[in-house]
């Protein structure tokens, strides 16, 4: 205790006085129900049933178990032609307002009772319980709404979760309210049924997450279909069915699928919480058409199809429902050059294709609209066979000839041989030339051809030449010279021969 409190004890007599009557005002709900052997304290808006005790004055009397009642105006029960809907004996739903003047407050307006005092619906609203309303017209900026004898106002965002604004829907029609606002004694009162359904909504999501789970069947009802596909509920949750999940046959819409109202079995394929997204599929439910795809269509085949489709690179074709296949643009022109698909088909054409390739794990089928034309043998050189040819390329490390037939190979650097002049212009891409071939790799086609290797091969031979002729004319005399003597002569001849 502090100095100054000890020096002031009627101070200390006054704040003990006040912490006491605070605490005696916090508990008087609990300590009056304790008193009268209620066995659970009720929280506001807390629904009950409870049985008619009596009718006395303008309240009603319930009983709530054990020594404890509550009363309820009966206001609430009161008919259009003045007579009371209940006696005693008649076992009620309400729900638990609060403790005014030592008696326990209850209200039945959410069961929609013909007439409500402004004290009952400031009660409501206290108490957050659901009131019964009728939208009786639409007004600037919503709704106006009774409540037994109460007129009240709801705005057009909180007539439902999106906000409707076709009052057709609603007019004329009953649902339960919630009070968001209670100003100047009744004058003005604000309702809200969004909240109301936020709330159940809000439950039902939360029920559904310990249920529902990735690849479980469920049963949905059609609410909204959308070219980019059908929103369904899954009682009180929605989910999207994508246009590309309604069927394995992409030609067919959401349109041609479902009707409004429609129930239909489908299967969740992805939940995200989080964004309370639920993602469906029709055609998980369905065979996949892909399965087995490779016995019925063999490469080389035949088959009948549709155009669906047209794009720059080539033609879609519809093989059967959910399986189509690819035309590329190179297989379209029958050989001659095309700039685009419809310069010789179009969609909805019937077409005769041939199968180029299936690839069922990729989900891919190669066709043509001319059949595969047969490989074309190629027959590849022997080694040391001389070959006559004309440059193609003169590149840094060699020169590439072309020898006939498709084929080509290439003369190294090293195997050129001695020249007289610029290669560059010896070589030039169009000019004539004789090589020999040194070297074939049969896997790859790769030819190496040799210059050098062909200027040495006719050094030989007229070697050769020359040794029979000086054989015959000097009746095989062997005194020849050395190699290295004759050649070196036969180059000079040659040379000046030139």
């Amino acid at each position: 205790m502090s100095d100054e409190n000890i020096e002031n004890p009627d101070r200390v007599n006054n704040i003990a006085k006040t912490d006491v009557a605070v605490e005696a005002k916090e508990n008087f709900a609990e300590l009056l129900e304790k008193s009268v052997g209620l066995k659970e304290r009720l929280s506001p808006g807390q629904k009950v049933k409870a049985s008619v005790v009596s009718i006395s004055g303008d309240l009603v009397y319930i009983d709530l178990g054990g020594k404890s009642e509550g009363v309820v105006d009966l206001n609430e029960f009161m008919k259009e032609d003045g007579s009371c809907s209940v006696q005693a004996g008649d076992e009620i739903e309400a729900y638990y307002v609060t403790v005014r003047d030592g008696v326990r407050r209850l209200t039945t307006m959410v069961n929609g009772y013909a007439a409500v005092t402004l004290a009952a619906l400031r009660d409501a609203f206290e108490a957050g319980v659901a009131v019964e309303g009728t939208v009786k017209r639409e007004v600037k900026g919503g709704f106006e709404v009774t409540v037994g004898g109460v007129r009240c106002f709801c705005p057009f965002s909180q007539i439902d979760l999106k906000g409707g604004r076709e009052g057709g829907l609603f007019l004329g029609r009953s649902f339960p309210f919630k009070v968001l606002e209670f100003e100047e004694n009744g004058k003005n009162v604000i309702l809200s049924r969004r909240a109301l359904l936020e709330g159940e909504r809000k439950a039902k999501i939360e029920k559904l997450r310990e249920t529902l789970s990735v690849g479980m069947d469920v049963t949905a009802t059609v609410r909204s279909i959308q070219n980019f596909g059908t929103f369904v509920d899954l009682g009180g949750v929605d989910g999207l069915i994508p246009a590309s999940e309604i069927s394995w046959d992409r030609a067919k819409r959401p349109a041609d699928a479902m009707t409004i109202g429609q129930e239909v079995t489908a299967r969740i394929i992805a939940l995200e919480w989080e964004r309370n997204r639920l993602t469906l599929s029709l055609k998980a439910l369905e065979p996949d058409p892909w399965a087995g795809v490779k016995d019925r269509y063999t490469v080389d085949g035949r088959v009948n199809g549709l155009i669906v489709r047209l794009a720059p690179f080539g033609v879609f074709v519809r093989l059967e429902p959910g399986v189509e296949g690819l035309i590329h643009i190179s297989n379209l022109g029958a050989g001659r050059r095309i700039n685009h698909p419809k310069e010789v088909v179009e969609a909805g054409q019937e077409v005769e294709v041939y199968v180029l390739g299936v690839d069922e794990e990729n989900r891919k089928i190669s066709l043509s609209m001319q059949p595969k034309a047969a490989p074309k043998v190629v027959v590849l050189p022997e080694v040391g066979k001389v070959v006559e040819g004309v440059v193609d390329k003169v590149m840094p490390f060699g020169i590439f000839v072309k020898i006939g037939d498709g084929l080509s190979g290439l003369v190294p650097n090293s195997e050129i041989g001695a020249t007289d002049g610029d290669p560059k212009r010896i070589f030039a891409p169009g000019a004539a030339l004789q090589t020999v071939v040194v070297d074939v790799e049969q896997g790859s086609g790769k030819i190496r051809l040799s210059r050098k290797a062909l200027m040495d091969k006719k050094v030989k031979e007229e070697y050769a030449e020359y040794v029979d002729t000086v054989k015959q004319t000097e009746g095989g005399s062997s005194g020849l010279g050395s190699l290295g003597d004759i050649l070196k002569a036969k180059l000079q001849e040659k040379k000046l021969a030139g």
